[in-house]
């Protein structure tokens, strides 16, 4: 039974849904750093949100974790490399807040139109100033998103329906979707020109690192309004409260900031300011959907192998995974065949897919490929940590997917680049189940490739196999199945043996030595 523990104060309904599934859940909110690492070693799977920090000292001890799952979108506390080197899921949930974060975006936008912080601690001080708050209209004003994902698409949605233009910056954003939307797609040096407002849904990246910094500020309109709900960090909090002080920015809300809790902060009183405590998810019903998702998505991977929301692998639903387990199952074989074969000397690897594979997500497949093929320099690798441990590497990866049905109505081909040029091993399933390989370097064979098994390239002569059996029934090795493929009549062939128990080195030099052999070496899977 997987375990997983909840390790950030949660809504109950993650634990009901654990639980539903057929997993056990200890619930243990505000551990200290030293008592979460002392029994982080017992868990397959860490619920957090963002109290929580996930380090790369922490998953240093975490043996058996296999996910870990983030109640919403921000992964700022956890070491996502770390994580990935490990082989350890990292899953948020980057839909469960969207309609609170966008709402509140919104809102800040409205409170600085319309001065509403300012206005209410006036009044409620005694003072009605109402010449002092004139505020301004949204209605006609151009609004400039920076980031037009999934929160910056709802705000986009709902400033249409408030009568605003949308223009929009995200590199990322096709003209199709633009034009779905109903935004303008713009590059970022007209966006701070023409925007009157300012709103920012991009994740932190050292690309997005103050997008609106010294620079980009003074670019801005004569005016201008700005509001953060996605992270702190986007903007230089000094040159915007220069601008605010100067009159050239009329008003800024920020709900995030560099250093949080933002306790102290020089912003903090500049006229013109808004802030609010990191408040963009904080709705009941935020807490609970996204409570409710990690738990579900952490379930799925744990009892089902589905895989949703990863941000350190592909992605595969509940529904795929029975479809391409035997197919993962083929393609590790496969990479494992060939890196135990030719493994400290690939430069490149091609996975092709073809025939019924090619109508399947090839990612999952790819990624069973690299953690067969990685194995050969490392114990620990799977299907997350393999594509970054073949980057350290420096191999280079190519996906090819072809419509045709040759041969086989279902067919995986892994070719890797060696100093001696390109060599490919391929295989199918049996039945739609049961891996086969069916071609080597070019030679044709259909084997099953599992437990012990000895690989020999010789030349095809007669009592060669003879010659063999003797060999190894002399050293009291019995041979399991014998699949033999060649080239041509008196040429290369190739010999695939399965053993019941592990050939000692000695008699592999003793069959090495047999007349007309070029190559041994023995495989496990």
């Amino acid at each position: 039974m997987p375990k997983v523990l909840i390790s950030d104060k949660m809504d109950p309904k993650a634990a009901e849904i654990f639980r539903a599934n057929g997993i056990e859940v200890d619930e243990k909110p505000g551990l200290t750093k030293e008592e979460l690492k002392a029994i982080i070693g017992q868990y397959d799977g860490l619920a957090i949100r963002s109290a929580t920090k996930v380090t790369k000292d922490l998953l240093e001890g975490a043996d058996n974790l296999k996910v870990v799952g983030r109640a919403g979108i921000g992964v700022d506390n956890v070491d996502i490399p770390a994580a990935s080197t490990k082989g350890v899921v990292v899953m948020n949930t980057p839909f469960g807040n969207s309609i609170t974060t966008a709402e509140h975006a919104i809102a800040l936008m409205f409170a600085l139109a319309r001065e509403l912080p300012a206005a209410d601690a006036s009044t409620q001080a005694g003072k009605w100033e109402k010449n002092r708050f004139m505020g301004v209209e949204l209605t006609s004003k151009t609004l400039g998103l920076i980031g037009a994902g999934n929160i910056g698409s709802i705000v986009a949605e709902r400033a249409l329906g408030l009568r605003m233009k949308v223009v929009a910056y995200d590199p990322f954003l096709t003209p199709e979707r633009a034009v779905a939307l109903g935004i303008e797609k713009v590059e970022l040096d007209e966006l701070l020109a023409r925007a009157d407002f300012i709103t920012l849904h991009t994740p932190l990246t050292e690309q997005t690192r103050n997008i609106l910094s010294r620079e980009n500020l003074a670019k801005t309109r004569k005016g201008v309004r700005i509001i953060n709900c996605a992270r702190g960090g986007l903007i230089d909090e000094a040159a915007l409260k220069e601008g605010l002080e100067s009159g050239h920015i009329a008003g800024a809300a920020l709900d995030v900031f560099v250093e949080e809790p933002a306790k102290a902060n020089p912003l903090f009183g500049t006229p013109g300011f808004v802030a609010t405590p990191h408040l963009g998810a904080s709705t009941t019903e935020a807490q609970v959907n996204v409570a409710i998702q990690v738990a579900e998505q952490m379930s799925d991977y744990l009892v089902t192998g589905g895989v949703t929301n990863a941000l350190n692998m592909p992605s595969l639903s509940a529904e795929e995974a029975p479809k391409l387990r035997p197919y993962m199952a083929l393609a590790e074989q496969l990479g494992s065949l060939v890196g135990q074969l030719e493994g400290p000397h690939i430069s490149s690897v091609a996975i092709e897919v073809e025939g019924a594979a090619a109508l399947l997500n090839q990612k999952p497949i790819t990624g069973a490929v690299l953690a067969g093929l990685m194995r050969v320099f490392s114990d620990t690798v799977n299907m997350v940590n393999a594509p970054f441990l073949a980057r350290e590497r420096g191999l280079d990866v190519r996906e090819v997917r072809h419509d045709r049905e040759a041969d086989y109505h279902t067919l995986v081909r892994v070719t890797v680049t060696t100093p001696e040029g390109e060599k490919s091993v391929a295989g199918t399933l049996f039945g739609n189940a049961k891996p086969r390989l069916v071609d080597i370097f070019g030679i044709k064979v259909e084997a099953e490739l599992n437990g012990g098994m000895i690989y020999i390239v010789n030349d095809d002569t007669p009592g060669f196999i003879g010659r063999l059996g003797t060999t190894l029934g002399e050293a009291g090795v019995n041979i399991g199945t014998f699949q033999l493929g060649r080239l041509a009549a008196g040429g290369e062939a190739v010999l695939l043996l399965s053993v019941d128990d592990e050939v000692e080195e000695s008699v592999l030099r003793r069959v090495f030595d047999l007349p007309g052999v070029r190559v041994v070496k023995p495989l496990r899977f």
